[in-house]
């Protein structure tokens, strides 16, 4: 079915015509049990300003029968996933009986049958506008109403929605599969994208705490991954609503808040007091800091959105920032303030900050808020500049008001605007009343032009480049001072200062080491002094704070894009930092870019001798208790010696699960040793539901272009690729830089694959990043890339990715020659 896009101004029309007073949406999943039939009545009522008027209705399905007003309504004329509807009185009531088989793609419903036991699992994911192919409604974010929902599925699901169940009865005993009738009481007014019904024999698990019935949900074969999590993720959810709801000067308004767990969803959805998650986050191995860090941030980014996205939403999409930035720093800033995770800051610079810089540094460079004229051109700002540049933007506001001015605007906005919509001006109001300042400008050069500011120090002078002749941003940003002259770096002065212009005067002391950006507040790219730039990679180890010495690694990276750094110093550096690292937060992320840099960004001749100094630092890391689990799955990337597969080989022995053995695997397929014997008896013993993803995992690393042919048809014939975090790394390991002969005509069937790609929007985006050759194209291909990312037929999504990762590539090519 092919499906118009809403535009603003069709939205914005018929947001002026109507008000929708409630939805009333009666679902059947009885046909999901054994087939893939949904079903749905919904129930719409609503006034018209202009009686008379005429509009549309979405629905995207297969329509059995419309009523408006208790008149027939002809449904012969709905097409392109909209009904229109007849003349308009003041008052209306439309029902629409709709049904779908589309329920296998991950379109707004996903139907998954788990392979270990055979169970069906359903759940929804409504964002932007897929809210149409499960029910008929008005498909744009600033048409809030309540929405009641009465599920009727098989006797053996659970149904979760946006609220606690008022009623569960059984079916009518004459139905053809005994069933029960799931009713939901009214949400508050939500637009239609962020409410949900999911259903399933899910495993529960629900605990009262502070005011709130918390509930956790997952498939049956991982309930005992749930079950070892299970404190962790009570935990972060009771700090979480409690930080949340103190910071923003309004509790989170409903006692019933539930995490569910689900199969093959790529991300993570912040439906009103339902949270859906893949179920990647309940990882099959005990997880390492930074995994669990990672799930952290899921769970608070979510959190955030109850108030920032659900409670107060956006007018419309050219404000999609204000949904995804703002709870993106709000994780961040939760997890340092009141989790365990207090260095949470420096594992943003250090693991996640670049991916903006990457992108916002190249031909996909965006405004953080650019005009949207349709829903489909909405969805291509799903990127590192909305989330981690607009994230990181938002740190530099806090920094430019003072925190407490910032909060100060937040309860004020969630005070008046709650259950509204709203436009970034309203917020950017509210900032200004609490900090007393005309943010006008600083609006507008960091919200709506693109680009990233290189600062570097030039005497006395703070010196401000800008992308494409604009003119400087605003920056509000400390120096750091540091004299190197004995055996360890000594702090001599930080100060902070506010940068406008090309040139600002700032007065320092004397020092060897002068650190910009320090603490990193801002979002800009640094040049270093060359002195400062061969102590801090020389003496990254010495700096005691955790964020500097993640600045210098995110500074190290910087370089490498603007072609100022070799990857051989780079790596170096990051190796040197590691070998005294104590830092959980850094750990890892210090382990994965050296690993990158090693592997991906190094000359075929220099990158085993840098993958060798990496494994020999990794073994010395691994008799450390908090660095042992990552040190052990980066010697098994990178392991070159007998000595790095002798302590991998006894840390294998001794392992309670088998996530080392499969990570071997990997390595020695890599090597040309695929044991397909032991990766059956591996595939045998391991009872993750998942396990055929690592057996392919072994295959995509092989340098034979069967095993690659293998993985090729999983990813784009059969989408036979659960969508989680996993995704990217099956991606990295089927394009092997080492492999680039073998994989070159594979480069190019990447570009073809583009255009028939299936699957709702997360799934689809995490496999066009997946699968871009980063660092296994070669020129002829990076050039086929660039021009790819012209071609209109392609969605506009994979078009900016195509740009953001050819600039990488390119980078990359280069700095191979240096």
């Amino acid at each position: 079915m092919s499906l118009s896009t809403l535009t603003s101004s069709e939205a914005a029309a018929r947001s002026a015509l109507l008000e929708v007073q409630r939805y009333d949406i009666a679902v059947d999943m009885v046909g999901l049990l054994e087939g893939d039939v949904w079903s749905s009545v919904s129930t719409i009522t609503f006034t018209c300003s202009e009686p008379g008027a005429t509009t549309f209705v979405d629905v995207a399905m297969d329509i059995a029968r419309a009523t408006l007003n208790g008149e027939e309504v002809d449904v012969s004329g709905a097409a392109d996933g909209r009904l229109p509807l007849p003349a308009l009185a003041a008052d209306n009531v439309l029902v629409v009986e709709a049904s779908t088989t589309n329920t296998s793609t991950g379109e707004g419903i996903l139907r998954t049958v788990d392979p270990t036991d055979k169970l069906v699992y359903v759940w929804t994911s409504l964002e932007p506008d897929e809210a149409r192919r499960v029910w008929a409604c008005f498909d744009q974010p600033d048409l809030k109403a309540p929405h009641r929902f009465e599920v009727t599925a098989p006797s053996s699901w659970l149904v979760t929605s946006n609220g606690a169940p008022e009623s569960v009865v059984d079916a009518d005993p004459g139905a053809a599969l005994d069933a029960r009738v799931w009713t939901f009481p009214d949400t508050p007014r939500l637009s239609t994208y962020v409410v949900v019904v999911n259903a399933g024999p899910f495993h529960e698990v629900r605990q009262q705490h502070d005011g709130h019935d918390l509930g956790f949900y997952c498939r049956q074969s991982l309930a005992s991954i749930l079950e070892r999590d299970l404190d962790e993720l009570v935990t972060l959810t009771r700090q979480g609503l409690a930080f949340f709801g103190e910071q923003f000067g309004f509790p989170f308004p409903q006692e019933r808040y539930d995490q569910v767990f689900v199969p093959n969803l790529g991300g993570a959805m912040e439906n009103w007091g339902c949270v859906t998650y893949g179920d990647g986050q309940l990882f099959r191995t005990p997880p390492t800091h930074a995994q669990r860090a990672v799930r952290a941030e899921f769970v608070f980014h979510e959190m955030a959105h109850m108030w920032f996205g659900d409670l107060v939403t956006m007018q419309w999409w050219d404000d999609l920032w204000l949904n995804e930035a703002f709870a993106s720093w709000a994780a961040n800033w939760g997890m340092a303030s009141a989790s365990e995770f207090s260095d949470q800051w420096a594992t943003f610079l250090a693991a996640s900050k670049r991916t903006a810089y990457e992108m916002d540094m190249s031909p996909a460079r965006h405004p953080i808020r650019s005009e949207v004229l349709d829903v489909s051109s909405a969805m291509s700002n799903f990127d590192a500049i909305t989330y981690v540049k607009g994230q990181s933007v938002l740190h530099q506001l806090v920094a430019y008001i003072g925190e407490a001015a910032f909060v100060a605007g937040l309860r004020d906005y969630f005070g008046r605007y709650a259950y509204t919509n709203t436009t970034l001006d309203d917020l950017m109001a509210c900032y200004s009343r609490a900090s007393g300042r005309d943010l006008s400008e600083w609006t507008r050069s960091w919200l709506d032009e693109a680009g990233t500011d290189v600062l570097s120090l030039d005497g006395d002078e703070l010196v401000v480049e800008t992308t494409d002749g604009q003119a400087p941003r605003p920056h509000r940003l400390d120096i750091a001072v540091f004299d190197a002259s004995g055996d360890e770096l000594v702090s001599v002065a930080r100060s902070s200062h506010e940068v406008s212009g090309t040139r600002t005067p700032v007065d320092l002391p004397a020092g060897d080491l002068r650190l910009v950006n320090a603490g990193d507040l801002t979002f800009a790219a640094v040049k270093p002094d060359p002195t400062s730039l061969r102590l801090m990679l020389e003496r990254v180890q010495q700096f005691p704070d955790p964020l500097d010495r993640a600045l210098v690694g995110a500074t190290a990276g910087q370089l490498l894009l603007l072609g100022d750094a070799a990857p051989r110093d780079v790596a170096a550096g990051l190796t040197r930092a590691l070998a005294t690292e104590t830092s959980p937060a850094l750990i890892e992320p210090f382990l994965a870019h050296a690993l990158q840099v090693s592997d991906r960004w190094a000359p075929a001749s220099e990158s085993p001798a840098l993958l060798r100094g990496l494994a020999d630092v990794a073994v010395t890391l691994v008799d450390v208790p908090d660095a042992r689990q990552a040190a052990l799955r980066t010697l098994a990337a990178s392991a070159s010696t007998e000595a790095h597969w002798s302590v991998l080989e006894d840390a294998a022995a001794r392992a309670t699960d088998l996530d080392l053995a499969w990570r071997m695997a990997v390595r020695r397929s890599e090597l040309g040793d695929y044991d397909e014997d032991g990766v059956r008896r591996l595939l045998e013993s391991d009872p993750d539901p998942d396990a055929g993803m690592r057996r392919l995992a072994v295959l995509a690393a092989h340098p034979t272009r069967e095993a690659k042919e293998e993985v090729w048809q999983a990813f784009f014939v059969d989408y036979a690729v659960p969508a989680s975090r996993e995704t990217l790394v099956l991606g990295s390991t089927f394009w092997r830089p080492g492999q680039a002969e073998l994989l070159a005509p594979f480069t190019h069937r990447y570009l073809e694959e583009l255009h028939t790609l299936k699957g709702g929007l997360l799934n689809q985006g995490l496999t066009i990043r997946a699968m871009y050759p980063l660092g296994a194209g070669d020129a002829d291909f990076l050039a086929a890339a660039e021009q790819a990312a012209d071609d209109t037929s392609l969605m506009a999504y994979a078009r900016n990715q195509l740009r953001a990762n050819s600039f990488v590539l390119g980078r990359i090519l280069q700095a191979r020659a240096l």
